[in-house]
């Protein structure tokens, strides 16, 4: 193997390294976004009965001290 084939393999070797690191980086954010996808759902589902909660009692109190007749839906 002459000193150009060697470098010429070896520069092959190093692009198909730099592919499959590309490709692990690219699962690796992808994962990210999944993990944090979920946590934001979680969140929301944990928070969904309070806010409601909130909104509804903050509708019934102006309900109670409003003098027209409107509801909050």
């Amino acid at each position: 193997m002459t000193e150009s084939q060697a470098g010429r393999a070896c520069a092959t070797q190093s692009d198909s390294r730099a592919g499959f690191e590309r490709g692990a980086s690219a699962v690796e954010y992808g994962l990210l976004i999944a993990g944090i996808a979920m946590i934001v759902v979680l969140a929301i589902f944990a928070l969904g009965p309070v806010t409601d909660e909130l909104f509804t009692d903050t509708c019934d109190e102006l309900d109670a001290q409003s003098t027209v007749s409107a509801g909050c839906s």
